[in-house]
């Protein structure tokens, strides 16, 4: 099973979330991080017609669950986290994440709408068991330079995740 995983909420393919998120994975935790796109491994459909997922992915809930370290990334949806994201964190019963240090990542159009959605995700993350150390946001504007945002919040990741936390996940310490 993964040690890395980007999780994705937006219900777009191939989502300018999706590259962030693991450009962010990616820097923070080094390596190749599993990237999961709700978008393709979710078939929700709101119509009459029957919808399958793109690539099936039967052990997703396993992946995360055994996940060291999960980054959730979502775009602001009328204030919070995409429905597709919060379909699938449903599936998870309280305390499933125990031992998994989460990172949630909201994108909006305002400060306010990230920083509403990243709250509202960690809590969502607290209640499944993972450790929170901290949120990340970004606003629409700045994914015009892509990297350098990556790379900015991954800093933010490495800064309050230390190696310290990669031994034991359940101590996650905080800079002082």
């Amino acid at each position: 099973m993964p040690d890395v995983i980007a999780l994705v909420g937006n219900p777009r393919r191939g989502s300018r979330t999706a590259t962030l998120a693991a450009a962010i994975a990616a820097h923070a935790f080094g390596g190749e991080p599993v990237l999961l796109d709700l978008a393709e491994t979710v078939a929700i459909g709101f119509g009459p017609d029957a919808v399958w997922p793109v690539r099936a992915r039967p052990d997703a809930r396993r992946e995360v669950e055994s996940a060291t370290h999960l980054l959730v990334a979502t775009p602001s949806y009328k204030g919070t986290y995409t429905g597709l994201l919060k379909v699938f964190l449903d599936q998870f019963a309280a305390g499933s994440l125990a031992g998994v240090i989460a990172v949630p990542l909201a994108i909006a159009g305002s400060a306010a709408h990230a920083v509403t959605t990243a709250d509202d995700l960690a809590r969502l993350l607290r209640e499944l068991g993972a450790d929170v150390p901290l949120t990340l946001t970004a606003i629409e504007s700045e994914l015009v330079d892509a990297d350098e945002l990556a790379t900015r919040l991954a800093g933010k990741i490495v800064d309050v995740v230390t190696p310290a936390s990669t031994l034991s996940t359940n101590s996650v310490e905080l800079p002082s």
